[in-house]
């Protein structure tokens, strides 16, 4: 089997809602294209906002039996859909590779780390606790339940068109919730395959309803101006992340947000530089940079700089670049033409400010969305390069002199996701990870993602935790009842 063979288990690469596969309501369908040569893949099914309320109607229906489902048999099935995965995993890594452009290693990749949110999740829906206890003052018993929020709607990126689905689906399948799913228009095929995986593992018609859309703004909306729908997620830029904030209020609804990094990487003058070269390469080149995780600005210590601008050169100037299913790539493509345009625009502007150019700087001809792996020293702090979230293979380099100077650069941003140090002494360690400001701190690593981690940023990267104890509270709300005694 390869990875379009797992798709057309789908039949019509349609939508899927109630437990069936079909066609939009007008029968539109649109093109999904491979951002290594811009061919066409294949195409999907267009939904309309008629579509979305059929899925809406499928997962309300849905709602009250999947809720009463024993808490072993959601796990079992979250379990069966786990294992599913990872018998394909070279179908999946094939098609995550064909549509979003990342190398087939790099895919396996998010094939292992996706497929394990299924499985702490299956392990998290027995543990879902409520408490007793007696009151204070006596008189009463306080007893509280978890119960599930009831019908969710997920919007999902681009960049991780399988792993940033099981973050939201493993959650709220434990905790007993229904969803719909709306993956980006730019990689909805891994998604398509990951509902069939679920349904053959048993997971019961209209609680997971996929729709692919060319018009995620509408089909957003109208969900969401339905009382019915009680839970938002999305990952995504925080313009549109503060667009969907806003129009939760009407009905109030939970929101769970994901959004832009501007992350800051630390190195300081007693940590290990070539260490810390290794930690950079997997911080900013995993997804080709293309991850709200990615090291977005590399603020290093005046006496090393230069040190670690030479060794990351080398190693990033090395890259290969070309199509991702192709043996000895190390860097994919872009996903399309405008993040091509945006990278090389911010790289320009750098080097106008006075940025000296290490390696790269340059946009291969096509066909294809490339960029060639790129390093900056001596990028003035307020260069665009270190303010704008860069999505793309370029490490700029600024440097410090002081602690206190490193913390007001990393800090100097509206964003609050993922932030890197690297240094040896265990006190800067404890003042680092108390003075950032940010939802994730790591400490002489360059991966920070782990699916038994609270996953989430502060300040405009957003709220809510994905991963982890915390991840599964995102989808419980709490009853407190009052007993007598």
């Amino acid at each position: 089997m390869t990875g379009l063979d797992l798709l057309a288990k789908t039949g019509s690469r349609g939508l899927f809602i109630a437990g069936d596969w079909g066609e939009s309501r007008t029968g539109a369908r649109f093109e999904v294209h491979d951002p290594a040569d811009e061919s066409v893949i294949t195409d999907v099914a267009d939904a309309d906002t008629d579509d979305a309320m059929a899925a809406l109607d499928a997962a309300v229906a849905a709602a009250a039996d999947w809720a009463a489902t024993p808490p072993r048999e959601r796990g079992e099935i979250l379990r069966r859909s786990f294992e599913a995965i990872m018998d394909q995993a070279d179908d999946f890594a094939e098609l995550i590779s064909l549509e979003m452009g990342k190398t087939l290693a790099e895919a396996k990749g998010e094939v292992t780390y996706g497929a394990e949110f299924f499985r702490w999740f299956s392990e998290e829906a027995v543990r879902i606790h409520g408490r007793w206890m007696t009151a204070p003052a006596g008189g009463a018993r306080l007893l509280t339940i978890r119960k599930p929020v009831g019908p969710c709607l997920f919007l999902t990126p681009w960049n991780f068109p399988l792993a940033m689905g099981t973050r939201k689906i493993g959650p709220a399948v434990a905790a007993g919730c229904t969803m719909i799913v709306k993956p980006a228009e730019l990689t909805p095929l891994t998604m398509l395959a990951l509902a069939s995986v679920m349904s053959e593992a048993g997971l019961p018609g209209g609680v997971l309803n996929t729709v692919t859309t060319s018009n995620s703004k509408a089909l957003s909306a109208t969900l969401m101006a339905d009382e019915r729908l009680r839970k938002v997620s999305f990952t995504g830029s925080t313009p549109v992340g503060r667009v969907i904030v806003r129009q939760s209020a009407d009905q109030l609804q939970r929101v769970s947000m994901e959004l832009g990094g501007n992350a800051p990487f630390l190195v300081f003058e007693d940590a290990d530089v070539a260490a810390a070269v290794d930690g950079a390469m997997i911080a900013k080149m995993r997804n080709m940079g293309e991850a709200c995780t990615a090291a977005n600005r590399f603020l290093v210590h005046e006496s090393v700089a230069q040190d670690f601008a030479d060794r990351l050169g080398k190693r990033m100037g090395a890259l290969k670049t070309g199509r991702g299913q192709t043996q000895g790539t190390d860097v994919g493509p872009l996903i399309n033409a405008d993040a091509v345009e945006s990278v090389g625009a911010l790289v320009r502007a750098a080097v106008d400010d006075g940025a000296q150019l290490v390696t790269g700087g340059e946009t291969p001809e096509g066909p294809g969305h490339f960029y060639s792996p790129t390093v900056l020293l001596g990028v003035p702090a307020g260069s665009r390069i270190v303010t704008e979230e860069i999505f793309g293979p370029v490490a700029p380099i600024t440097t410090f002199t002081t602690d206190d100077e490193a913390i007001e650069l990393a800090n100097a941003t509206e964003y609050g996701l993922a932030s890197y140090v690297y240094t040896r002494d265990l006190a800067r360690t404890v003042r680092m990870a108390e003075a950032l400001e940010f939802g994730m701190v790591g400490v002489n690593t360059g991966l920070l993602s782990n699916p038994a981690a609270p996953f989430g940023g502060v300040k405009a990267s957003g709220f809510g935790r994905e991963g982890g104890f915390e991840g599964i509270d995102e989808y419980l709300d709490t009853t407190y009842v009052s007993i007598p005694g």
